[in-house]
């Protein structure tokens, strides 16, 4: 008794990220995996640095194809994290296609050289923002979008601090942690970036706000008039890792704030953005625009690094220094693939669908939130999904073994997800997932719920 109250005292302190670290993992490496597998395990342990939420890992695979990946031993498993770059599912044949005949021309492009796919790319990426929304700069990862913003905004402003929220994830770089709220990327860090003001998130189940939110732009609206150096608020729309979605109201008030004390709002939809909510993009649910954008992850349909910020055309006025300047700027493959993301978005209709895979998961999820006392909260929209669990739900306490149990279980049934926050079971299917493949990934969560014994 005294071991699992240790390893849950040292859970309650994971603020982000699986739970990979306890006696759980080292039973399914032992017993979930074959010999081949765990050879493969061992030595990938022996040659990568080992780095929290990626270390060790859980199965060596073979193979993606559409909502699944499957390991080298066979078992398929129904992808409901996907590392959030899987809008089209995995392998997509139409992207496959692009790709294919990029690669058969022009594969890289030289700076100070431009090429058709990239130009095509950026037409077609602003012509799905709103108006003003119509510059674009391009970059491999969604860390260098962040990185790219920040410093547009020092630049438009004149001024270097930044507002973000606690619990925030924008990335890994050095600057992105800075601006970020999760300890796992902080510790041993030592100084980060200066003029970083972290403030309160505007979270619904928990929280120093309770979910009052006009306590929360009050707290917004304190510090921005309290400084005049902030140039910028930088916040993700919804939250992904567990999945804290602000209401229309809030970010009304919060957008009208920064217009107010002439701060710019930077908005991160890198993991979110095409489709995932049920609308190209996550602001579009709540009447309001950024100042600029911050695009990643799907942008790339889950094969090319692809990532981009979009901004507004009073902003294009810094062609003396480099803002960006990556080595693929401008990388034909990763237009290509962009490209082809927004354009099968649209062929497939997928806006649609996932507004009516969206109902379905709503009310499966209800269901079981109704006959499962472990459930403290759903919440989600479109094909974004979080399980709020608790060990009670009034004092809401984190039932954080229980997660861990469930996730294993879910494993074992062949459905994989992301814990995240130590208890929320974070599910983020392929946008192209069949109906067939919803109900059996809930038949398993279900299962594994019942398993637990944690009836209402």
């Amino acid at each position: 008794m005294d071991h699992i109250h240790h390893v849950k005292h040292k859970l309650e302190a994971i603020v982000e990220g699986d739970i990979n670290l306890t006696p759980a993992r080292g039973e399914w490496l032992q017993e979930e995996v074959n010999n081949q597998t765990k050879l493969l395990l061992e030595k990938d342990a022996r040659f990568f640095l080992h780095q929290s939420m990626s270390t060790p890992c859980l199965d060596v695979l073979k193979n993606c194809e559409g909502s699944y990946i499957e390991s080298i031993s066979g078992k398929r498993y129904l992808d409901f994290h996907g590392n959030n770059v899987h809008q089209l599912g995995f392998s997509h044949p139409k992207l496959i296609t692009r790709l294919t005949e990029q690669l058969q021309n022009l594969t890289f492009s030289t700076r100070r050289y431009t090429n058709e796919t990239a130009i095509a790319f950026a037409e077609k990426l602003t012509s799905l923002t709103p108006k003003d929304l119509n510059r674009v700069l391009l970059t491999p990862n969604g860390s260098s979008a962040i990185s790219i913003a920040l410093k547009l905004a020092r630049a438009v402003t004149g001024k270097h601090k930044v507002v973000s929220f606690w619990d925030s994830f924008h990335g890994a770089n050095l600057d992105a942690i800075s601006v970020g709220g999760e300890s796992v990327f902080q510790e041993h860090m030592g100084p980060l970036m200066p003029g970083v003001e972290r403030i309160p998130p505007p979270i619904t189940y928990r929280g120093i706000f309770e979910g009052n939110e006009e306590k929360a732009l009050e707290y917004l609206e304190y510090v921005l008039s309290k400084d005049d150096g902030i140039g910028a608020v930088l916040a993700e729309t919804i939250r992904n890792t567990d999945v804290q979605m602000p209401s229309e109201t809030f970010w009304k008030g919060a957008r009208e704030l920064c217009s107010k004390h002439g701060v710019l709002l930077i908005l991160d939809e890198i993991p979110i953005a095409f489709g995932r909510t049920g609308k190209m993009f996550a602001f579009e649910h709540f009447g309001i625009e950024p100042d600029i954008l911050c695009l990643g992850k799907g942008l790339g349909g889950g094969i090319i690094p692809q990532a981009a910020i979009v901004t507004r055309d009073a902003y294009n006025k810094f062609g003396h220094i480099s803002l960006g300047h990556y080595t693929h700027e401008k990388s034909p493959l990763g237009a290509a693939a962009g490209l082809a993301l927004l354009e099968i978005i649209e062929e497939e209709n997928l806006l649609r669908k996932v507004k009516e895979d969206q109902e379905f998961m709503r009310k499966a999820l209800y269901k079981m939130h109704r006959k499962y006392s472990l459930i403290g909260d759903v919440r989600g929209v479109g094909l974004l999904w979080g399980i709020e669990l608790v060990t009670n739900r009034t004092t809401k306490e984190k039932a954080i073994l229980e997660a861990e149990e469930i996730m294993y279980e879910c494993l074992k049934q062949g459905l994989s997800f992301k814990v995240s926050k130590g208890n929320v079971l974070q599910l983020s299917p392929p946008l192209t997932i069949s109906r067939t493949e919803l109900e059996s990934a809930m038949e398993i969560l279900n299962a594994a719920f019942l398993k637990t014994n944690a009836i209402a």
